[in-house]
C-alpha cells in the first residue's frame, strides 16, 4: 500500500483537491436544501364536489372543514364542453358533427334559421357543435369563446332560449376510436375501421364559473385556476383574455401556475405573455411529477418558463387515482398508505405542493370516503411526520435558490475523475510513468475539451464516470484486502479479530463510495437537476460496470485456480485460464442463478421498472420510515453490506468459491451507496442518514453471519470427520 502512495502521490493529491473541491459544492447545495423546507396543499374542486354528492354535506361544508385543517387554496379548473355536460344545473350538449350527420334526416332537430346560416358559413364533419339550452350557459360559452378564440374559429348563432356554438375543427384535433375488425359469419376478417368519437375541442376552455368562483371564496380559500390549453386554440389573444378573467373574477393574481393542458397559455405564439404575467406577479410555475416518479408531465412551455424565471418553480404531487384507491391497503387502518405516499413525496423527491383529491374506497373506483376524521388523522399525521424532517405547511410553498456550479469546479472534478481512472488501471496492469502520465494527460485534455463544446453533456459524464469509477476503486480496495487477510492470517485466526478486519474493511469500502457519491451528486447539483428539469442518465450502466470490474479485479490478485504468479496484476494468462476452463454442470447451473439475479436486481432499479415490490417488503419499508429518520436501502443492509464482512472472513477460513459470491454480492452494496446520491431530487442529508443506518445494520448482520457460517462449517466437519471414522472403522 505504501508503494502504491509512493508512486502516485500526484494523481492522488489530484483526487484529494477534486474531492475537497466537490464537499465545497455539496455545501453549497446543502445550504439550499436547508431552506427549501415549506410545503402547501391545493384541494381539486371537482373531486371534493363529487365526494361531497355522495355525503350529507354539501360542498361549502366540506371546503371550510379542510380550511379548519390548515389547507387555504383550492384547485378550480376551468370550464369546457365536457365539464358543463356533466353539470346537471347547466344545460349543454356538445357533439361532434360526424357524430350528428349520421342521422340522414340531422337537421330537422335545429332551427331553419340556424342551419342557413352555418351552411353560409360552411362545416365539416370535423367540428363540435355546442347546443346551450339557456340564456345563461349561452352567456358564459359565447362570451368565453368571443374573448379568447379567433373569429374564423367559430360560427355563433342565439335564438329564444340559448343558442348554437360551432367550433370550427380539424382531423388533427379529432379524437378516434382505435381501429378495429369488422367480421364475417365465418368470423374471418372483413375491413378494419375507426370511428370519430370526439374531439379536443370538447375540451378547450371558456373560463371560470363564477358561481363556484363564489362558493370557493366564500369558505375563505384561494383559487389556483388550471386552465388547460390546446395547440391552434392557444394564441396570444387567447393568453390576454385568460389572464384578463383572472383579473376579474380572483382579484389577484394566483400563488401558482399549474398547467391543466397541453401547454402554458399562449404558447402558439410563444411563452412571452404567460411569462411577462408570471414575472408582473411573483408566480411559482408549477410541474407536475409524472406517475413513474421521473421529471415531471410534459406540458410544452412550461421548462421553457422555469429556465428563464430563475427557477422560481416547485415540483407538485398529484394524487393520481391509482394512490385514491389505497384505503386500508397493506392491511392498515385507514389512509395510512395515502400519508406514507405524501410523505415520501415531501421529504425524498422535493415534492412541495401535494395537489389532493379526495380516498376512494381500495375495490370502488367510483365511491369517496366521506369520514371527515380520516382526513384530519391523515393529514395530521402527515404534518406531525414532516416535522421530524424540519419540513412545515406554509402559507406558500418554499422554492429552492438558483444555485449553481460554476465551470471551474465542474473542471477540477473532471480532472480528479479522470485522475481516479488512471489509479484504477495503475493497480491491476503494469503501466509505467510515462503512459501513466500520457493517460492523464489524454483524458484530461478529453475532458476540458468536452466542457469546452458541449459543457451539459460534459457534467453528465464527468457525473457518470464518478458513479463508476469509485464504487470500482472501492471494490479493488475490498478485494485486495481480502486477499492480504489470506495471504498474511492463519486461517485458524480468531473469529472476534475476523469480524474486527471485516468491520473496517466494509467501512472503508462504503467511505470510497461516499466520496464517490459526493463526486456523482456535486457536478450536477444545480437546481435544474435538483427540480428534475434535467435528469442524470445511465444509472443501470452504472451499476453494471463494476460488476463486470470485479471479474477483473479478482483476477488480478486470486488469479483462476493455482498458478497465480503475481498478485496484485492482472496477466495474460489469468484471462486464458478462465477462457480454457472446462465447463461443469453445477458452474451453468450457478451461472443461470446469478444472472437470474442480476436480472433482478437491475431491472428493480428505477421507479419505471417492470417488477413490483412485493407487500410485505412495502410494509416493512413503512415501519422502517416510521421508526428511523430515513430508510435503509434493502439491499444494501440485507446482504450487500454484510457480504463485505463474510468476503473477508471467507478468504481468512481459504474457503474456495465463497469468496467469489460474496464478492460479487460486495459489489452491489458499493454500486448502491453512489447510487443513493444519483437521485439528485432527494435531499443530501437523507443519503448520508441512509448510509449510515445500512453501514450499521449491515454490519450486525454480517457479523451474524460469520457466527452461523462458522457454527455450520465447524457441524459440517464434525459429521465428516465422523462419517470418515465409521468408514475407516
Amino acid at each position: 500500500m505504501k508503494l502504491l502512495i509512493r508512486e502516485n502521490k500526484i494523481l492522488l493529491a489530484i483526487i484529494a483537491v477534486a474531492v475537497i473541491t466537490s464537499l465545497v459544492v455539496i455545501g453549497g447545495r446543502f445550504s439550499v436544501e436547508k431552506e427549501n423546507k415549506t410545503y402547501d396543499i391545493i384541494l381539486d374542486f371537482n373531486e371534493i364536489k363529487a365526494m361531497a354528492e355522495q355525503s350529507e354535506h354539501d360542498v361549502s361544508w366540506w371546503l371550510r372543514e379542510f380550511r379548519k385543517m390548515g389547507i387555504t387554496k383550492v384547485g378550480l379548473a376551468e370550464e369546457s364542453v365536457v365539464s358543463l355536460m356533466e353539470d346537471e344545473d347547466i344545460p349543454v350538449q356538445g357533439t361532434v358533427m360526424d357524430i350528428i350527420m349520421r342521422d340522414a334526416d340531422w337537421e330537422a332537430a335545429y332551427p331553419e334559421d340556424f342551419i342557413r346560416e352555418l351552411k353560409a358559413v360552411g362545416y365539416d364533419r370535423y367540428d363540435v357543435l355546442i347546443e346551450a339550452a339557456s340564456d345563461e350557459a349561452f352567456d358564459f360559452i359565447a362570451g368565453g369563446v368571443r374573448a379568447r378564440y379567433q373569429p374564423e374559429n367559430y360560427f355563433i348563432w342565439q335564438g329564444g332560449d340559448g343558442g348554437y356554438i360551432v367550433l370550427n375543427g380539424t382531423a388533427k384535433q379529432t379524437l378516434y376510436s382505435e381501429k378495429y375488425k369488422l367480421m364475417s359469419s365465418i368470423k374471418k376478417g372483413f375491413i378494419e375501421k375507426d370511428e370519430i368519437v370526439s374531439s379536443k375541442l370538447m375540451y378547450v376552455n371558456f373560463g371560470l364559473l363564477p358561481s363556484k368562483v363564489k362558493l370557493v371564496k366564500d369558505a375563505g380559500m384561494e383559487i389556483i385556476p388550471r386552465t388547460a390549453s390546446y395547440g391552434g386554440w392557444n394564441d396570444r389573444k387567447y393568453a390576454e383574455a385568460v389572464i384578463e378573467s383572472y383579473r376579474e373574477l380572483l382579484g389577484k393574481a394566483p400563488e401558482y401556475m399549474i398547467v391543466g393542458g397541453e401547454s402554458v397559455i399562449g404558447y402558439d405564439d410563444g411563452i412571452e405573455a404567460a411569462l411577462d404575467y408570471i414575472r408582473e406577479n411573483n408566480i411559482t410555475m408549477g410541474m407536475i411529477e409524472h406517475t413513474t416518479q421521473l421529471r415531471h408531465v410534459l406540458q410544452y412551455g412550461v421548462d421553457e418558463i422555469v429556465r428563464s424565471n430563475g427557477y422560481d418553480a416547485v415540483r407538485v404531487f398529484s394524487v393520481w387515482d391509482y394512490i385514491q384507491y389505497r384505503y386500508r391497503y397493506y392491511g392498515y387502518e385507514g389512509a395510512k398508505e395515502i400519508e406514507n405516499t405524501l410523505f415520501r413525496a415531501i421529504v425524498e423527491r422535493n415534492i412541495r405542493v401535494i395537489y389532493f383529491k379526495p380516498i376512494k374506497e381500495t375495490n370502488d373506483q367510483h365511491t369517496y370516503v366521506t369520514d371527515l376524521d380520516e382526513y384530519k388523522t391523515m393529514f395530521s399525521n402527515l404534518e406531525k411526520r414532516l416535522a421530524e424532517h424540519g419540513i412545515k405547511p406554509g402559507i406558500k410553498a418554499s422554492v429552492m435558490e438558483p444555485y449553481t456550479v460554476s465551470l471551474w469546479a465542474k473542471i477540477v472534478m473532471a480532472l480528479g475523475c479522470v485522475a481516479a481512472a488512471v489509479l484504477l488501471i495503475r493497480t491491476i496492469l503494469p503501466i509505467g510513468r510515462r503512459l501513466k502520465a500520457g493517460l492523464f494527460l489524454l483524458g484530461s485534455l478529453g475532458a476540458a475539451g468536452a466542457y469546452a463544446v458541449t459543457p451539459g453533456y460534459a457534467e453528465l459524464i464527468a457525473s457518470f464516470a464518478a458513479a463508476v469509477i469509485f464504487p470500482c476503486v472501492a471494490v479493488l480496495f475490498i478485494v485486495r484486502q481480502s486477499k492480504e487477510f489470506a495471504d498474511t492470517l492463519d486461517r485458524r485466526e480468531r473469529l472476534p479479530k475476523i469480524i474486527g478486519l471485516g468491520v473496517a474493511t466494509l467501512a472503508c469500502g462504503v467511505a470510497i463510495s461516499l466520496l464517490g457519491g459526493v463526486m456523482t451528486a456535486a457536478p450536477i447539483s444545480s437546481v435544474n437537476f435538483m427540480l428534475e428539469i434535467d435528469i442524470f442518465r445511465g444509472v443501470k450502466l452504472a451499476q453494471l460496470l463494476p460488476l463486470a470490474f470485479f471479474i477483473l479485479a479478482y483476477l488480478a490478485y486470486y488469479g483462476f485456480g493455482a498458478g497465480k504468479k503475481h498478485p496484485g496484476t492482472l496477466e495474460y494468462h489469468d484471462l486464458k485460464d478462465m477462457m480454457n476452463a472446462s465447463i461443469k454442470i453445477w458452474m451453468v447451473l450457478l451461472g443461470v442463478v446469478l444472472l437470474g439475479v442480476g436480472y433482478y436486481y437491475i431491472e428493480r432499479t428505477g421507479h419505471d421498472s417492470s417488477i413490483q415490490v412485493s407487500s410485505l417488503e412495502m410494509i416493512i419499508r413503512n415501519a422502517l420510515e416510521d421508526i428511523l429518520l430515513a430508510r435503509p436501502r434493502s439491499k444494501e443492509f440485507l446482504f450487500a453490506f454484510p457480504s463485505v464482512i463474510m468476503l473477508a472472513y471467507t478468504s481468512i477460513r481459504r474457503f474456495r468459491l465463497w469468496p467469489v459470491l460474496f464478492g460479487l454480492a460486495s459489489v452491489i452494496g458499493m454500486t448502491s451507496v453512489v447510487n443513493t446520491f444519483m437521485h439528485i431530487r432527494t435531499p443530501l442529508y437523507l443519503g448520508f442518514i441512509r448510509t449510515g443506518y445500512s453501514f450499521l445494520f449491515g454490519a450486525v448482520i454480517g457479523i451474524a453471519g460469520i457466527l452461523v457460517f462458522e457454527a455450520a462449517h465447524r457441524l459440517y466437519k464434525k459429521l465428516e470427520q465422523r462419517l470418515s471414522t465409521e468408514a475407516s472403522g
